[in-house]
């Protein structure tokens, strides 16, 4: 019985250790050993996370950008084509009107060579005419250049450019010329000289030169080998005052080279255009001022706006339509009150000579072209063909022969 009692004992005390050890086990366990973790689960292409989706967002228009740059890729060279084309219209359109335009010169040029071929003979009733009409309108062997006689002091000068007046003063009156120069002449020849590109090569100098009176325009150049083409006689040179401003300065520095260059024409008449635009009377007083002080032989006189406003409404009577005439037209008209045979040389309008059509320039110096808001060389050149054709003046184009005859 005792020894049964003592193996239940032991059977108990064995249990209990037992559950000690393992209840031990468990908390050692949990205190000392991590737990274990699942392995993170593979992400959903379809589950991203916002920044991601920004991502996403940005490598969508990289893509579309990276599309619309191949589409404008592609349509480039079309594009391109299409621009070679319009240029290649343009510069088609260009060259067609240019040819149109050179053409219709080539026209007119060979309609005024036909004229101009015609034998040549003086008509001296239609000149007789033409003069007589010439000097009633305008009186330009009275009124062509300002005098003491024909604006007095305290008289009004009307400028025909502006319409603003100037009142004579003393001061003013003492530099006009006394008496007209031309009053009471007539001349037998005159040679009225254009600066037309046509005198290159004419040697035209020696007719010119046998003229009785010489006209010259806007002080051309008449040294350094152009002599043999353009003569060097002068009677009287016009001067437009532009000239002054942009050859001298306008006179208001050093004024001995614009002396200097007077020299080559003597004693001649110098007809300033003072009183068109009352910017130029300035430079056009300092010039004669020069001419003064310098004690040049040159004699310096002005031109008269009322003459000019007369013998515009007289060429409009012939059929010439413009604001302003030339200076070469202005000149011819004086030349036909004074003289019984004119003679015009280096007016020709066009840029190919009449009887080869080679290239000239605008002036037998240079090639500055005039300002044709204000003279219609062509319209005025037609003109003078046709008193050409009537026998009132001549007209000399091309070459000239030699001997001066």
């Amino acid at each position: 019985m005792r020894g049964q009692l003592l193996k239940l004992h032991f059977s108990l005390i064995i249990t209990l250790l037992c559950l000690g050890g393992l209840l031990t086990s468990l908390i050692w366990y949990n205190y000392n050993v991590e737990p274990h973790r699942l392995s993170p689960r593979k992400k959903n292409p379809s589950q991203l996370s916002e920044p991601c989706k920004s991502c996403t967002k940005v490598m969508d228009k990289v893509a579309e950008r990276k599309t619309e740059i191949s589409e404008k890729q592609e349509d480039k060279p079309e594009k391109i084509r299409e621009g070679n084309n319009k240029a290649v219209e343009q510069n088609s359109e260009t060259s067609k009107k240019q040819e149109d335009s050179l053409q219709k010169v080539k026209e007119v040029i060979h309609k005024a060579v036909e004229r101009y071929s015609q034998t040549w003979k003086k008509q001296e009733d239609n000149y007789q005419k033409f003069r007589s009409n010439l000097s009633s309108k305008c009186h330009g062997l009275e009124e062509a250049i300002i005098t003491q006689n024909n604006k007095p002091v305290g008289s009004e000068i009307v400028y025909d450019g502006s319409k603003k007046t100037l009142k004579v003063t003393p001061e003013l009156f003492s530099i006009f010329m006394k008496e007209h120069p031309f009053s009471n002449k007539t001349l037998d020849t005159c040679a009225v000289v254009g600066n037309g590109g046509i005198l290159i090569n004419s040697s035209c100098g020696e007719m010119i030169d046998s003229a009785q009176f010489v006209i010259r325009c806007n002080l051309p150049p008449l040294a350094n080998g152009y002599e043999k083409h353009v003569g060097i006689k002068t009677d009287l040179v016009t001067a437009n005052p532009s000239i002054f401003n942009y050859r001298f300065g306008a006179l208001n520095g050093p004024r001995h080279p614009f002396v200097e260059s007077l020299r080559r024409y003597g004693n001649s008449l110098l007809l300033i255009h003072a009183f068109s635009f009352s910017a130029y009377t300035a430079v056009s007083l300092r010039a004669i001022y020069t001419i003064n002080d310098f004690e040049s032989p040159i004699r310096p006189v002005f031109l008269n706006p009322e003459y000019l406003k007369s013998l515009l409404l007289f060429w409009r009577a012939q059929g010439l339509r413009e604001n302003r005439l030339s200076t070469g037209l202005i000149t011819t008209s004086l030349a036909l009150e004074l003289c019984n045979n004119v003679h015009l040389y280096g007016f020709w309008p066009f840029s190919n000579h009449p009887h080869d059509l080679h290239n000239l320039t605008n002036h037998y110096y240079d090639d500055m072209q005039a300002k044709k808001q204000f003279h219609a060389m062509p319209a005025e050149f037609d003109l003078l063909m046709r008193l050409h054709s009537q026998g009132i003046l001549r007209l000399h184009l091309g070459d000239c022969p030699t001997g001066g005859k």
